[in-house]
């Protein structure tokens, strides 16, 4: 099955905090499911870029897409 990392980008000076406050929001709403959720977690890009992702099934993409309105998704392997 296909995985596909649904990402959140933030900018700016308080771009990594801004991402790993909203990382527990993600954990929140994954709490309250019953789907499988591979992963979540931030990574810096650089000094002014930080994600916030999580890495869910291709078939819960709608869902998580329609509820959570990521900026961008990649798959991954």
């Amino acid at each position: 099955m296909r995985k596909l990392k649904l990402i959140w980008d933030f900018r700016g000076p308080a771009a990594e905090k801004t991402a790993q406050h909203h990382v527990i929001h993600l954990k929140e709403y994954i709490q309250t499911q019953t789907t499988n959720v591979d992963a979540t977690g931030h990574e810096i890009i650089n000094d002014m870029h930080t994600i916030a992702f999580m890495v869910i099934n291709e078939e819960d993409k709608t869902v998580f897409r329609d509820t959570l309105k990521p900026h961008r998704g990649e798959w991954v392997d």
